[in-house]
C-alpha cells in the first residue's frame, strides 16, 4: 500500500516563525548585549511589524476568499484568520510601544516582558488559523502561561502576585473544563479535525449525548476566557493588579483569541446543533451585557471599572454571535478591532497619567486633569466616547454593525437589551471625563510629567489609537469590506 505524504506549506507559518524568532532573539540579545533595556522593546516592535506585513500580504489579497489548507487539516489561512491576526498583531505593537516607558520607569526586566509578549501573541496567532482542537488547545496554553507570567511582572507589588496566583489557579481549573470537553467529542466522533466532527455530527444524532457534554465543557472553557459571565469572577482582580499595559493587552488581544477559536469551533464543527446552542448563548450575552455594566456603575478604581467595563462588551460581541448570518461574523470582527484600539488607547493615557508606581487609579484621582494635561485629556475622553458608543467613532460603528445583525437575524428583543446596557455604560465612562473637567483636584500627585512629549512611544500609541478609532467611526467602508470577506461561511 502506497503511502500518501501530507501537503506541507510552511510559507502560511511565516508570520508565526517570525514572531517565534523575535522572542528568542530578545532573550538572547539580553544576555549577550549589554544594551539600554529600550532597544529590547524596539526589536519586538519591528518583529510586530514584519509579521503584520505577511499577515497582509501572504499568501493573497484579503479581496479574494483562498484559503490555505496545509499540514494534513491542521492549519488553515483564511481571511477570517488573517483578520484576526493583524487585531493580534496590532495590540501586540501598542502595548509593546507604551511597555517601553512603563518597563523603564518602573525598573523592571525587559528581556523576558517583551518576550512573554510575543510567545503570548504566537499562541493567539495559532488560535486563529487552527483547524482542529488539539492546536487550538496548544495556542489557549501558550497564551496562558504567558499571561500568567505577565500578569505577576510587577514582583515586588503584592497585588500583582496575588493576581497572578488567582488567574493562574482558576485558568488551569478552566483549562480541566475545555480539555475534557475536547476528549468526549474526539471520543463521540473519533476526531479532533473541525471538519470532522462537523462531518460526524451531520450524518449521525445530533442528540448524542456525549456530543452535547462535551459541547456544555467546550461553552465552559471558553466563556473563562472571554470573562463572560457566570465565568467572569477572575477578570476584575487580574486586571486590577496585573500591571497597566497587560492589563490593555489582555483586554484585547486575548480576549480576541478566544472569540477567534469560539466562533470557528461552533460554526464550523457544531452548526447542526445550533438550536441547543443558541439559547443558552443568548442568555449569557444578556447576563454578560448587563452585570458589566451594572457593577461598573459602582466602581472607583479606574481597572476595575474597565474590567466590568470588558465583560459587558464580551456581551456585545456575543450578540453577533448569536445572531450569526451574513453579518454576525463580520460584526464580531469589526467589534474586536474597534475595541483592540479604543481600550488601549485608554489604559496608555491611564498608564501614562498614573506615573511611578500607577498613582492614579481612582476616579477622584483625575479631577481637574482637563486643565493640567489637556491632550491627555482630551485623547481619554475620545477612547472612552467610543467604549461608550457615542458616535461618530468606532464603539458606535461596531455596536451599531453588531445590533443590526441581530435585528437581520430576528433578535429584537437582544438587540433592544444591547442597546439598553448601552445608555447605562455612558453613566460610568462618562464619570470620568467628568472627573477631569468638571472636579476640582483635592490633592497634587509630585512628579508628575507635564506632557506626552516625554514619552514618544507612548504618545504614538495614543495616535494610532485615536487614528483608527476616528478613521473607523467616519469612514468604515473599507473595513466593513474586509470584515465581509472575512466571514466564515457556514457549512
Amino acid at each position: 500500500m502506497e503511502l500518501s505524504i501530507p501537503t506541507i506549506n510552511f510559507s502560511a507559518l511565516y508570520p508565526e516563525i517570525v514572531i517565534c524568532a523575535f522572542a528568542l532573539l530578545i532573550l538572547m540579545w539580553q544576555v549577550f548585549a549589554k544594551q539600554s533595556q529600550n532597544v529590547l522593546g524596539y526589536i519586538g516592535f519591528i518583529g510586530v511589524v514584519t509579521a503584520l506585513i505577511m499577515v497582509v500580504y501572504m499568501p493573497s489579497s484579503f479581496g479574494s476568499r483562498s484559503v490555505v489548507d496545509t499540514f494534513n487539516g491542521l492549519w488553515v489561512v483564511d481571511n477570517y484568520s488573517r483578520f484576526f491576526k493583524l487585531i493580534f498583531l496590532i495590540g501586540t505593537g501598542l502595548t509593546i510601544l507604551i511597555s517601553i516607558k512603563y518597563i523603564k520607569q518602573e525598573v523592571m526586566p525587559a528581556g523576558e516582558y517583551y518576550a512573554m509578549l510575543l510567545m503570548a501573541t504566537l499562541g493567539m496567532m495559532i488560535m486563529a488559523s487552527s483547524a482542529d482542537l488539539m492546536p487550538i488547545f496548544l495556542g489557549i496554553e501558550l497564551m496562558s502561561i504567558s499571561l500568567y507570567v505577565l500578569t505577576g511582572y510587577a514582583r515586588t507589588r503584592m497585588i500583582s502576585n496575588e493576581a497572578a496566583l488567582k488567574y493562574f489557579l482558576l485558568g488551569s481549573f478552566a483549562t480541566g473544563f475545555l480539555l475534557y470537553g475536547i476528549a468526549l467529542l474526539y471520543g463521540a466522533s473519533g476526531t479532533t479535525n473541525i471538519a470532522g466532527i462537523f462531518s460526524y455530527i451531520r450524518t449521525s444524532n445530533i442528540n448524542n449525548h456525549i456530543i452535547m457534554i462535551g459541547m456544555a465543557l467546550l461553552l465552559i472553557g471558553f466563556g473563562f476566557k472571554l470573562a463572560a459571565v457566570p465565568f467572569h469572577m477572575w477578570t476584575p482582580d487580574v486586571y486590577e493588579g496585573a500591571p497597566a499595559p497587560i492589563t490593555a493587552f489582555m483586554s484585547a488581544g486575548p480576549k480576541a483569541a478566544a472569540f477567534a477559536a469560539f466562533v470557528r469551533v461552533f460554526l464550523e464543527a457544531l452548526p447542526a446543533m445550533h438550536n441547543h446552542w443558541v439559547p443558552v448563548i443568548w442568555w449569557i450575552a444578556v447576563l454578560t451585557m448587563s452585570v458589566g455594566n451594572v457593577i461598573a456603575l459602582v466602581q472607583d478604581n479606574i481597572k476595575r471599572m474597565l474590567a466590568y467595563s470588558s465583560i459587558a462588551h464580551a456581551g456585545y460581541v456575543l450578540v453577533g454571535f448569536v445572531a450569526g448570518g451574513k453579518l454576525g461574523t463580520p460584526g464580531i470582527l469589526f467589534y474586536m478591532l474597534a475595541y483592540t484600539l479604543m481600550n488601549i488607547g485608554a489604559f496608555a493615557i491611564i498608564t501614562y497619567l498614573g506615573d511611578v508606581g500607577e498613582k492614579r487609579i481612582t476616579v477622584k484621582d483625575y479631577a481637574g486633569l482637563g486643565f493640567q494635561y489637556p491632550i491627555a485629556s482630551v485623547a481619554l475622553s475620545l477612547f472612552l466616547f467610543s467604549l461608550a458608543g457615542i458616535p461618530p467613532t468606532a464603539g458606535f460603528m461596531g455596536k451599531f454593525y453588531i445590533f443590526s445583525a441581530a435585528i437581520e437575524a430576528g433578535y429584537l428583543g437582544l438587540a433592544i437589551i444591547g442597546v439598553l446596557n448601552s445608555v447605562v455604560s455612558v453613566y460610568f465612562y462618562l464619570k470620568i471625563t467628568v472627573a477631569m473637567y468638571m472636579k476640582t483636584p483635592e490633592t497634587q500627585v509630585e512628579g508628575a510629567k507635564p506632557a506626552l512629549a516625554f514619552a514618544p512611544m507612548l504618545a504614538l500609541a495614543v495616535l494610532i489609537s485615536a487614528y483608527g478609532v476616528v478613521r473607523l467611526g467616519i469612514f468604515p467602508t473599507v473595513y466593513l469590506n474586509l470584515v465581509q470577506n472575512s466571514n466564515l461561511i457556514w457549512p
